[in-house]
């Protein structure tokens, strides 16, 4: 490991509370690792009963996703990512919950987003489909033990208590 702001390599130290965390005698400062972080996205109709997927460029059917750019909140992401990736509005969100996602270092926070009524577009160079489908329907094409997995049935969950 090396220290991200000066280059010098990390040396392993203890931190009180916190126990060994990587150190940079360089900086003399304790450089606890970054990760970035990303929003997930069950994104729903009105009547909240249909969910929208996508097939991405792994052949995988997934959910909507974006990284949260310098500066911009988990909630401004979800409306700039939602416009870009499908055309439409985000008319509500709620936060659901969070998840880490190893494969790709990022700490995803799982939102449910209803959107407004339209023809969805989308760029086919990073999906090759895009679907409307029951959650049932969704839950049988994304991977088992999968992120989407995950998100898909705490929104399904959520969604039977209460429409957001």
């Amino acid at each position: 490991m090396f220290c991200q702001d000066c280059g010098n390599k990390l040396v392993l130290k203890f931190c009180e509370g916190e126990g060994l965390v990587p150190y940079c005698d360089q900086c003399g400062g304790f450089k606890f690792p970054p990760f970035k972080t990303a929003v997930s996205m069950v994104v729903v109709n009105k009547a909240q009963d249909r969910v929208l997927i996508a097939r991405h460029e792994s052949g995988d059917f997934l959910l909507f996703a974006g990284y949260v750019k310098k500066g911009e909140s988990a909630e401004k992401t979800v409306s700039r990512e939602i416009r870009e990736e499908t055309g439409l509005n985000a008319v509500r969100y709620k936060y659901m919950c969070s998840r880490y996602h190893e494969p790709h270092n990022v700490l995803m926070l799982g939102f449910i987003v209803v959107v407004s009524e339209g023809e969805v577009q989308f760029d086919r160079k990073e999906m090759s489909e895009v679907r409307w489908c029951t959650f049932e329907e969704a839950l049988a094409e994304v991977p088992e033990g999968s992120t989407a997995e995950y998100f898909l049935k705490n929104a399904a969950a959520e969604l039977k208590k209460n429409k957001i």
